[in-house]
């Protein structure tokens, strides 16, 4: 009987670890964000013309931006996470 909680202890443990290492599936919006410019852009004018055109460039911009913030963001975690496994 007494070995049934430590069955039960080694097993949240382990579940533990599994769900500290998973990757998840990072879901990216490529299409869904490029219909949403081309159709926030349209309201700007039609396409190919000079309105149109400065406002996907905007926002091309804009997205470029926010990939570098996240490829930073994941940059540090994982720097963070290695120092902690290294003990510094």
């Amino acid at each position: 009987m007494t070995l049934r909680p430590a069955i039960a202890m080694a097993a949240f443990a382990a579940s533990l670890l599994v769900s500290a290492c998973a990757q998840f599936d990072r879901t990216s919006l490529p299409q869904a964000a490029a219909t949403d410019d081309d159709a926030i852009c349209r309201q700007q004018g039609e396409p190919g013309s000079q309105p149109y055109v400065a406002c996907r460039r905007d926002r091309d911009v804009a997205a470029s931006r926010a990939s570098r913030s996240e490829a930073g963001v994941e940059r540090a975690h994982k720097n963070l996470a290695e120092d902690m496994l290294n003990g510094r």
